[in-house]
């Protein structure tokens, strides 16, 4: 990881009246990285997100984008990142094709190929149709693509893949993937702990403003969590029962042989601890909505 993090944050705090909705959190990502930044709705993470990319202001900390403050050099910064909100925010009377070149002119980029991003982003074949005619799925690809027309080099996504069909949330994961493959730092914003595990290279847990936790999502596991053997056995009558094994101990070889010396076992696997588990461990809390 270069010396130089993509993003350094120190004690950001923000609040809304009497609430503190960032509390003094403090994190850095490397360049290239993937970032999960894990929590339930109101947790912190929008409003987080909105203090990264310059749309609200830190009332206390700071935080630092390819080594400048976001407070002092906005214009700088923004026009080096890209964003990708949860809610679509496109001009549905446009087309895709007129939503991109009119992103790209905003943002001083010449020559944009347009063909080639939509057929990134498998648009092709509907890039001259209005917005509004589209799918949630495809209007969230095409929000992606917009976010890609100046290739960022810290690209920010919002829950990117929320309420979509199972072959567009794959599709926008493959493009994430692609982006960090091609350099880019990725702040990835979700509650969905399955895909931050997947996607992520370290993740942070928020709750209620605080960072409660921030390590690869395999460090936490070992830390946090168990792994346990799990085993279907024929029971009385021919029903089936649960038995549980705790892994990693010393009393687990002598368990597993008194399993299959006093059982009929029909299906055994073994199990670890999701990131939701040690969510819930650490916060009391779901990530889930």
């Amino acid at each position: 990881m270069p010396d130089t993090p993509a993003i350094h944050v120190q004690d950001l705090t923000y609040r809304y009246g009497p609430l503190t909705a960032v509390d003094h959190i403090s994190f850095a990502v490397g360049q290239g990285e993937i970032l999960g930044f894990l929590g339930p709705n109101g947790a912190g993470k929008t409003t987080t997100l909105g203090m990264l990319t310059g749309q609200l202001r830190p009332q206390e900390g700071h935080a630092l984008l390819l080594g400048m403050d976001i407070t002092q050099h906005t214009a700088q910064i923004q026009s080096q990142i890209g964003v990708c909100f949860e809610t679509t925010n496109l001009y549905e009377g446009m087309t895709a094709e007129e939503n991109l070149r009119f992103f790209s002119r905003l943002f001083g980029v010449k020559n944009l190929d347009v063909a080639a991003l939509i057929q990134r982003v498998g648009l092709d074949g509907r890039s001259r149709d209005r917005v509004e005619s589209y799918s949630k799925g495809m209007k969230q690809r095409l929000m992606i693509a917009r976010a890609l027309v100046n290739q960022p080099r810290i690209l920010f996504l919002d829950e990117p893949t929320e309420g979509l069909d199972p072959v567009s949330a794959e599709a926008i994961r493959r493009l994430i993937l692609e982006e960090k493959q091609r350099g880019a730092t990725i702040f990835l914003t979700t509650h969905d702990m399955l895909e931050a595990d997947r996607l992520s290279d370290r993740v942070a847990f928020i709750s209620q403003g605080r960072i409660v936790a921030l390590d690869t999502p395999h460090n936490l596991k070992q830390q946090y969590g168990k792994r346990v053997v799990k085993a279907q056995v024929a029971g009385p009558e021919g029903r089936m029962e649960a038995r549980e094994i705790t892994l990693d101990t010393p009393e687990t070889a002598g368990a597993l042989q008194d399993l299959f010396n006093q059982e009929q076992v029909i299906t055994i696997h073994s199990e670890e601890a999701s990131l939701e588990d040690i969510f819930i461990q650490l916060t009391g809390q779901r990530l889930t909505k």
